[in-house]
């Protein structure tokens, strides 16, 4: 099942205090970049994050879930309702994710 654009624009706009929130679409989901690093993204209309130390730290109960057959798992965000805790959320986890890949 495809993500929809209104869960994403819902996302967006939770994630609007934060600068440099971008997307792409893939394969009917959405990949989230924060300052050009992938955080996580939108698959069945569900935000996964991936399992970073300061992500599960904040997030002591949530869930591992797979975004698609065969990726790896990531870390459902329930509280999407809450603004303020994905920004901090967004912030805690930026200095522990890679920097993206160079394209060759």
């Amino acid at each position: 099942m495809a993500s929809s654009k209104v869960y994403l624009d819902f996302i967006l706009e939770q994630l609007s205090e934060l600068e440099e929130v971008s997307y792409r679409a893939m394969m009917g989901e959405y990949i989230i970049y924060y300052h050009g690093k992938i955080v996580g993204g939108i698959y069945d209309d569900r935000l996964l994050v991936k399992p970073v130390k300061s992500a599960t730290s904040l997030m002591p109960d949530a869930t591992y879930e797979l975004p698609y057959e065969g990726a790896k798992q990531m870390l459902l965000v329930d509280d999407v309702d809450n603004k303020n805790f994905l920004t901090q959320l967004f912030n805690a986890m930026y200095d522990e994710l890679p920097m993206p890949k160079k394209k060759k």
